[in-house]
């Protein structure tokens, strides 16, 4: 994996936020209202969380065998976000902004702490034609796939081989075992309104640069990245059903005509079914050309011809304030993970939340991650992690 410690300080922020355009979490609907008057509002949300954190580490070589004490964020980072809307006769305007730091910014530094933006973006909006997003986002490829995480407010793998286990940011939950990491990115959005349950949504994203730039060439994107979703929401036997496909296109050439063009491709799929307490979630991807581990990974010619497929198989029950959740994820990345020549990486863990209140959630996980590689032991890994923490929203 390149770069493994910016990547770590980069991942998952706000991602409640997007939970919002889904209607499907509470935590979207926790906010503190500031200013509502004259068919104008501002309200500001935010989620704070922190977990003990022990991990055994086994991997190939018994110089990195060990157990870490932590103390760190979990799948989602720390953030602060504002929200604007202004009816306009029939246009209903709109804003976001989220800001999310690291807490673990001083294991090596006395402060380190950075301040990222993940999302900056505006929205117009009717009622009889759909929504227009401008701005930076979450991507659409792979977007509910993630969104829809049992253990989104856990705490997920921590593969010592990624430098997670050491790193200052947060933990990947399930992400490169079960779905890779729809990165937010500038974009222009368009999304129909609900018709009976469907929604439809079709955006142009930046382009990621990757392909090689040679002495003799120059990398280029002649056309943006093209994403979709496609969402229906029904009901069946009494049991809420919410199911999803989405995708990504994009080619990246040289000015070079003896450099070899990459095309990136990606489909995910996936349905939730909730029926009383019990929720069922079976999810899944395949990917061509797109690092297994996230979307606008700029891996350039490593990612020609890189093939990946994975899925997510989850289930909860809540009764009262307390749910228990169990899940399963695997990725097949052919090599262009941590191991060259392609791996397995799987994901198991179980998970209590215990909501104290409408804003304060206990949460207690036991999570096993592994590398299995295809041709080679040199980099498998067994981590098997312990967390116990606490979530804060409003």
């Amino acid at each position: 994996m390149h770069n493994n410690k910016n990547f770590t300080h980069r991942i998952l922020p706000a991602v409640i936020a997007g939970l919002s355009s889904l209607g499907l979490s509470s935590f979207a609907e926790a906010e503190i209202m500031l200013y509502d008057k004259d068919q104008t509002t501002f309200s500001t949300d935010g989620y704070i969380n922190a977990f003990y954190v022990n991990s055994k580490v086994d991997r190939a070589g018994d110089q990195f065998d060990r157990r870490q004490a932590r103390v760190k964020m979990g799948f989602l980072p720390n953030y602060l976000g504002f929200n604007m809307g202004k009816q306009i006769d029939d246009l209903k305007l709109g804003a976001r902004a989220s800001f999310w730091v690291t807490i673990n910014d001083s294991e090596t530094n006395g402060t380190d702490t950075a301040i990222d933006v993940r999302q900056f973006y505006g929205t117009v909006a009717n009622p009889e034609w759909g929504e227009v997003l401008i701005g930076k986002d979450f991507g659409l490829f792979a977007r509910s796939n993630i969104l829809l995480d049992e253990l989104l407010a856990g705490y997920g793998q921590v593969s010592d081989s990624l430098g997670l286990v050491d790193g200052g940011g947060v933990s990947f939950g399930n992400i490169g075992s079960g779905y890779p990491y729809p990165f937010p990115t500038s974009q222009i959005t368009y999304r129909t309104p609900v018709m009976d349950g469907l929604r439809v949504a079709v955006g142009i994203m930046d382009p990621v640069d990757t392909n090689d730039s040679s002495p003799l060439g120059k990398a280029y994107q002649e056309n943006p990245r093209t994403e979709s979703e496609i969402t229906y929401q029904f009901d069946v036997a009494g049991a809420k059903i919410y199911s999803w496909v989405n995708g990504s296109y994009q080619t990246s050439d040289n000015t070079d005509s003896t450099v070899q063009s990459v095309t990136s491709k990606g489909l995910g799929y996936g349905v939730q079914a909730k029926m009383g307490g019990l929720s069922l979630t079976g999810s899944g991807f395949q990917a061509k050309g797109i690092n297994p581990f996230f979307t606008n990974n700029a891996g350039e010619a490593t990612l020609r011809n890189v093939d990946s497929t994975g899925y997510l198989m989850q289930g909860s029950y809540k009764l009262g304030k307390n749910r228990l959740a169990l899940s399963y994820g695997k990725t097949d990345d052919d090599g262009n993970g941590v191991v060259g020549t392609g791996a397995d990486y799987k994901t198991r863990g179980i998970a209590l939340f215990h909501d104290v209140n409408d804003n304060l959630k206990l949460v207690a996980e036991y999570n096993q991650f592994s590398i299995d590689g295809h041709d080679t032991s040199a980099q498998n890994e067994d981590t098997d992690t312990f967390a116990v923490g606490a979530v804060l929203t409003w």
